[in-house]
């Protein structure tokens, strides 16, 4: 099993930036998928961007591409969530999670963080 934290999240103003952080303990060999996900109030998760850092391939929701990064840093264990350009529809609990390979499904992926907050005012 692998162990997942999140932390970075916070208020922010539309076309503000935040980077996410979802730090990895455990069996994190085992992993070569490292995924974002977020959910607002009402709505299913859904899928923001995965890296597979195996294979170098990163994937991003189409509502999130040219503006958010996804990265790991090998030595930490950690993946980031460079987050620029935020809008008021960015705003949910954004969750990170791990599995053998990348998916969009949630239902993929049974090692998730606890979440981290991101609020972006208009």
């Amino acid at each position: 099993q692998v162990q997942l934290g999140e932390s970075g999240g916070g208020l922010v103003q539309a076309g503000d930036s935040l980077r996410l952080s979802c730090a990895a303990s455990g069996r994190t060999f085992s992993t070569n998928a490292l995924v974002w996900f977020r959910q607002a109030p009402g709505k299913e998760r859904e899928f923001v961007a995965a890296f597979n850092w195996r294979a170098g391939h990163r994937v991003y929701a189409d509502s999130v591409k040219g503006r958010f990064t996804i990265s790991r840093d090998n030595a930490k264990n950690t993946v980031y969530l460079q987050m620029n350009s935020l809008k008021p529809e960015d705003t949910a609990v954004y969750y990170c999670a791990a599995g053998a390979y990348i998916s969009r499904d949630s239902r993929t992926y049974d090692s998730w963080g606890q979440g981290t907050q991101v609020t972006v005012s208009s």
